[in-house]
């Protein structure tokens, strides 16, 4: 069983990484070709590109600039620690234990604009490249076409390894149209978090992206490898609705919390 999650824009460059440990992104000539065509861009250019504003641009391509390799934990940090958004508070990976987070880097896995896939502990320098920005490339009008099926070939691979047919969806719409279903040799479960408001269930951005994140943490403290243990899940609140779910879409909801 895998999970598959997205990246974050946030990033955390100031804490140290709380082990040692780290491994080497398994696409990382792709990720270099990739940046020797994006550091090209001056500030004004990402910002146009990215709909981000100048001071943000400029940061970009100030890490563009200084973006080499090879990757040591001198001048990079392990993904996991280094995404800092709502999925991976929801995680908190620097407070799992050495067991927990060995599960981590064997069932989870991050998909990337600039990395393509990375496994928990993988090295990475800063960067900001989300997956659905139309950068031009030398492979295509995109960043889809620039990974075509090489982010897919990459997870039939683990899944292979792992002697495993499962994979377990948490990535956003835009990162997970990396992934050419069709090609891929696993059964697809996307799990979906709904809270309720105003008498009805929804999906809310931020609850839901904490959520997956809270559910990667929850199959790590409890070493989840069956998908079917996936439906107890019930951090903060969660349930599993089976009258909502389907056999690919498994839906959690939470009542309104009474203040």
């Amino acid at each position: 069983m895998l999970f598959v999650l997205s990246p974050a824009k946030n990033l955390n460059e100031t804490d140290p990484a709380p082990i040692k440990k780290y491994t080497q992104a398994d696409l990382l000539q792709e990720s270099e070709l990739l940046m020797q065509q994006l550091s090209r861009l001056a500030p004004q250019q990402l910002a146009e590109l990215m709909h981000v504003s100048d001071k943000i641009a400029l940061l970009n391509a100030e890490r563009n600039a200084a973006w080499q390799l090879p990757f040591t934990p001198d001048n990079a940090k392990q993904a996991v620690y280094m995404f800092n958004g709502d999925v991976y508070e929801g995680l908190n990976a620097a407070t799992l234990s050495p067991t927990q987070t060995d599960y981590l880097q064997n069932h989870v896995r991050l998909l990337s604009g600039l990395y393509g896939l990375l496994r928990p502990l993988d090295l990475i320098q800063p960067y900001r490249l989300e997956m659905g920005t139309p950068f031009a490339n030398s492979r295509g009008k995109n960043l889809y076409e620039f990974w075509g099926g090489r982010i897919t070939e990459l997870l039939n691979q683990t899944l292979e390894a792992a002697d495993s047919r499962i994979l377990i969806n948490l990535a956003s719409q835009e990162y997970f149209k990396s992934v050419q279903t069709k090609a891929l040799n696993a059964r697809l479960i996307t799990p979906v978090f709904k809270d309720e408001k105003n008498g009805q269930f929804k999906i809310i951005s931020f609850y839901a992206k904490r959520a997956r994140g809270l559910m990667v943490r929850y199959a790590a403290e409890h070493c989840i490898t069956d998908p079917e243990q996936l439906k107890n899940f019930d951090s903060e609140g969660y349930v599993f609705h089976p009258a909502s779910s389907s056999e690919q879409e498994w839906v959690f909801i939470r009542e309104q919390q009474s203040h």
